[in-house]
């Protein structure tokens, strides 16, 4: 269209689904590697490539997604309060989600 290529999949991590390119930047739930190591997604459930879109049932067969992880980090604080009305019973606990910041590098497939 204006002379560029178009290409993006969709991936399965953590249990939650991201629609990711190439040099894209992602937050997923915590992955057991060290920052720098190149980390391969094979989950992936759709290739879009110049038009043309492979899909899977569910998964594209030999598909990967690769990308390598920049950091390791712990999301925004929530607060979760449980309360029953008139029985005084209150519950205060906080939670911090553990993150991995992962650089997409490579779309193959």
């Amino acid at each position: 269209m204006w002379g560029f290529t178009s290409v993006y999949a969709i991936i399965e991590t953590g249990g939650k689904q991201f629609k990711v390119a190439e040099g894209a930047t992602l937050y997923v739930e915590k992955l057991d590697a060290a920052p720098g190591e190149s980390v391969t997604f094979d989950k992936v459930f759709l290739v879009e490539r110049d038009g043309d879109v492979v899909l899977g049932t569910p998964h594209v067969s030999g598909a990967t997604v690769t990308g390598s992880i920049v950091e390791h980090g712990r999301g925004k604080k929530i607060i979760v309060y449980k309360y029953k009305s008139k029985k005084n019973y209150r519950r205060k606990q906080g939670h911090r989600q553990a993150y991995t910041k992962v650089k997409v590098t490579a779309i193959n497939g």
